[in-house]
């Protein structure tokens, strides 16, 4: 699994859990939902700031989403 699909599954498996839309998580982080489609999928990478948005929109810090994304990239 490449850090990029690990990052997308991750961003889709919680964003999943809060039951939140694509369109709702892209609001509440200032991005473009086509973008959130494109990070889920694994066909974007997200820049440092896109990291903390992301975070904050899930209730997250950034450190606990960079621990989940590592967490799915442990064999």
């Amino acid at each position: 699994m490449t850090i990029e699909s690990a990052f997308g599954d991750t961003i889709r498996e919680l964003r999943k859990q809060k039951k939140l839309s694509q369109e709702e998580i892209a609001y509440a982080s200032n991005l473009d939902r086509s973008f959130i489609s494109l990070l889920e999928t694994g066909r974007q990478q997200p820049s440092l700031i896109t990291v903390f948005q992301l975070a904050k929109a899930l209730g997250l810090s950034a450190g606990q989403l960079i621990a989940a994304v590592e967490e799915k990239l442990q064999p």
